[in-house]
């Protein structure tokens, strides 16, 4: 059994994996293991894929929540619950919105 970064890996469990990287990458991991911040390559990869999947999850629940508001917009749409607008007043309301930014900044 082995523990990296609070999991436990059973052997068996553990697939072993050739990867190709370009050059600046594979030294971005060789530096993280020579600068002592992990133990090995296989270390710096897997928190790498951990991170991965958890902007992935992110991603996926935002992408869930447009779906839902997109579902939502045309429901309304469909059920007649609409009301006109001013192409022109949102482009101005929009740009007074981009100068208040800017002046707080």
């Amino acid at each position: 059994m082995s523990f990296q970064s609070g999991t436990f890996y059973i052997m068996s469990e553990i697939e072993r994996l050739t990867i190709t990287l370009p050059a600046e990458m594979a030294a971005t991991v060789k530096g993280a293991v020579d600068g002592g911040n992990y133990a090995s390559s296989s270390e710096v990869i897997r928190e790498a894929l951990r991170e991965w999947k958890m902007k992935r999850a992110v991603q996926m629940q935002e992408l869930a929540a447009l779906r839902a508001d997109l579902e939502k917009g045309m429901k309304d749409i469909a059920e007649g619950r609409t009301k006109p607008f001013n192409a022109e007043d949102i482009i101005k309301r929009g740009e007074q919105r981009v100068r208040s930014r800017s002046k707080s900044t």
